[in-house]
């Protein structure tokens, strides 16, 4: 396997981990909407008067999160921002008599409260009366994104939706010379410039393996396109695995509330994402309020203290074990309960391990016994075994690279 090499802030994105992610817009305003359904829909029903962005960013600061995400623009293309580019936008509803800025407050609050800003803006726009002509979309495409990146400060990802866009063609390197130019650091998500990409669903599910260095990528849940990515060679490209705290809807809806995901799912999303080496985005759609709905953000709470539950205290790490060659031992006496094992590798140079294995009490014939095994560590992953009391546990990679190496190890006992 060849490996890519990350840049230091792709390395950045991946150690944040766990993002929330935030619809929001017109479509909050109307019940039982759906995407490309034609239905109209005016900016007089825009109207969220108790709008707080401190609680959506206080409540995703409290259960971990380290970077959120607002649909500035979905594919209906109304704009939470005063665009001066379209009269389908805040200015043109009687939220604050026309003068509110949702993009405004809501970066605002991320800064006050330590959490990296992150923009949606989706490509397609259904509402864009200049949508079908390619070169006037892009300038307005380009005038739209101006706005934001120039009039908020440090935007620390750009998200694409690449839904809709099937058959149109942007002019991308016009588009990510632009973005680039106004934000150097930004992180752009799934199309263009990728510095990251989508997992290929909407699930929060990763696949087994799951390398950060690819040759092609999904393109969005409505077609089974992939493009080709790297012009030459493969690039690395981490993958973000997004999906909803409530069954169907990403956008707030009346009728689903007793779809909230279960801590237990939750928390199984978390190893399949997170644990799979990969950043978990889970969405929640604010209320007409403009707050966080009261029972998602209890079990939002909730996940964060079960994580940290779980993960803050290892029983043991990295500096306990002895390292041979590629193996590295831990000791325990009297035994000690455990039930997982969170390796992260050292990316700094690429991924170099494709198989590693965790095992436990050497018998009377000293051989080992086999709790976990795995192929890629990655940025993070979560080995979790049935609880068992450990004399001696040993974690080898069993097919890697020279120059391999943990960047962290931790022992955990989670049961109760």
């Amino acid at each position: 396997m060849t490996t890519a090499i990350p840049t230091a802030r792709q390395l950045e994105y991946q150690d944040w981990e766990f993002g929330i992610f935030l619809h929001f817009g017109i479509r909050t305003f109307y019940e039982g909407h759906r995407d490309w359904d034609g239905k109209p829909m005016s900016p007089d029903a825009f109207n969220p008067t108790s709008l707080d962005c401190d609680q959506w960013v206080e409540s995703a600061k409290q259960a971990g999160a380290k970077y959120m995400v607002l649909t500035a623009k979905h594919h209906d293309g109304f704009a939470n921002w005063p665009s001066k580019y379209t009269d389908f936008s805040v200015a043109s509803s009687p939220w604050k008599d026309g003068k509110g800025d949702v993009v405004r407050e809501f970066t605002d609050a991320c800064r006050r409260h330590g959490i990296k800003p992150g923009l949606y803006y989706s490509p397609a726009d259904w509402a864009s009366p200049v949508y079908e002509d390619e070169e006037a979309y892009d300038n307005y495409f380009i005038d739209q994104i101006s706005e934001l990146l120039v009039g908020y400060g440090e935007i620390d990802v750009l998200w694409f939706d690449g839904c809709g866009s099937s058959g149109h063609t942007y002019d991308w390197p016009r588009i990510t010379r632009e973005i680039r130019r106004m934000q150097p650091n930004i992180l752009i998500f799934s199309m263009g410039d990728p510095d990251f990409r989508w997992v290929g669903n909407e699930l929060g599910i990763a696949p087994v393996p799951c390398w950060n260095t690819v040759e092609e990528v999904s393109v969005a849940v409505d077609t089974a396109e992939r493009e080709k990515v790297g012009e030459k060679r493969p690039i690395w490209l981490p993958a973000e695995c997004d999906c909803r705290m409530r069954f169907r809807n990403w956008f707030y809806s009346d009728a689903d509330v007793d779809t909230v995901k279960s801590l237990d799912e939750l928390m199984g999303l978390y190893s399949y994402s997170v644990g799979r080496g990969c950043n978990l985005l889970l969405n929640i759609g604010p209320d007409r309020r403009g707050l966080l709905p009261d029972p998602d953000t209890r079990r939002l709470l909730e996940f964060g203290d079960e994580v940290a539950r779980r993960f803050n205290s290892p029983v043991a790490s990295l500096p306990d074990a002895t390292r041979e060659g590629n193996s590295w031992t831990f000791g325990f006496d009297p035994p000690q309960l455990l039930d997982h094992a969170v390796l992260q590798e050292d990316l700094t140079a690429g991924e170099h391990v494709r198989a590693f294995s965790v095992q436990i009490n050497p018998n009377h014939e000293k051989r080992w016994i086999p709790v976990w095994q795995g192929q890629n560590v990655g940025s993070k992953a979560i080995c979790h075994f049935p609880l068992v009391a450990v004399r001696n546990l040993q974690v080898t990679f069993d097919d890697a690279d020279d120059g391999a190496a943990l960047r962290a190890l931790g022992l955990f006992c989670t049961s109760e």
